[in-house]
């Protein structure tokens, strides 16, 4: 199915969207984003990804933006396909002018979405586990913002790739690994799932706040507690969670297997409630 694309309320194939050149999210990633999953034709924790979108927003001081409007235009074009399984990408810049670092005196905020129909790669890697890869995290410091710059988290990405690995864990000068480069980290050690607090230091991941729900209703223990580079080796398992990879296990790390190398019970038991809390969402009892 065709990619369709809402520019600033047009809707059109996504391959016939422009954008000016001046455009500050082009110049400088002036901008902040969002990926929201399509499960039944219904895009899925949409409450939660907006509540955020509107805090990078505030974050960057972008201002002026109608999200209740945003938020129509996405469900028209999701509905325009009709896209059932599916990925929703928005992303929202400061707008065009002439190049110069401050903020331009006068410039509308480009408003851009595209509904493209989805296409799972991690589906064998959350049956058998993934290898992952360890590198220096060299971000900015407001990873808590979800903004478009992106050039550390693509050459992790990219370094990964070349490793035969879905994803590189990022490691912190204190030796803290906090996430991935699109990812949220969990460990699993004596029964307790740990994944990193919220802080500037990561993303504060919508599906991982959803496992970490989706836990205490399962009887799961857990507890928000930073990961260290030297834990890693000692923690019994270890899953990513994401917008389109949901809850993926991992089964080693920069070549060494994490627990007996397969992906664990504790893991397996988020998945479950991942994939029975997407079923009643498609369902509409949720």
């Amino acid at each position: 199915m065709e990619a369709i694309a809402n520019l600033n309320g047009e809707q059109m194939p996504l391959a016939e969207a422009k954008v000016s050149a001046l455009d500050r999210g082009f110049l400088f990633g002036d901008a902040v984003y969002e990926v929201i999953r399509v499960y039944g034709g219904r895009a899925w924790l949409a409450d939660q990804h907006f509540r955020r979108l509107a805090r990078s927003l505030e974050a960057i001081r972008i201002g002026g933006i109608d999200l209740d409007r945003l938020r129509r235009r996405m469900d028209e074009t999701i509905a325009a396909g009709p896209f059932r399984e599916a990925i929703v990408y928005i992303q929202i810049t400061r707008g065009s002018a002439p190049r110069s670092h401050p903020f331009p005196a006068r410039a509308a905020p480009l408003e851009f979405l595209y509904v493209q129909e989805f296409r799972d790669p991690y589906a064998e890697a959350r049956r058998d586990g993934a290898a992952v890869i360890t590198m220096p995290d060299i971000r900015w410091g407001r990873c808590d913002v979800k903004s478009t710059n992106l050039l550390a988290n693509v050459l992790a990405a990219q370094a990964a790739k070349e490793a035969g690995c879905v994803e590189a864990l990022l490691v912190r000068p204190d030796g803290s690994v906090g996430e991935g480069t699109h990812t949220s980290l969990f460990g699993v050690r004596g029964g307790m799932v740990l994944t990193a607090p919220n802080s500037n230091a990561i993303l504060p991941g919508i599906t991982r706040g959803l496992v970490l729900g989706l836990a205490k209703r399962a009887g799961v223990p857990e507890r928000e507690q930073v990961l260290r580079l030297d834990e890693l080796g000692r923690v019994s398992e270890l899953f990513l969670t994401g917008t389109t990879s949901e809850v993926l296990p991992v089964v080693r790390v920069d070549g060494r297997p994490v627990g007996d190398g397969r992906p664990g019970p504790v893991t397996r038991r988020m998945q479950e409630a991942y994939q029975e809390a997407v079923r009643e969402f498609v369902a509409g009892t949720s």
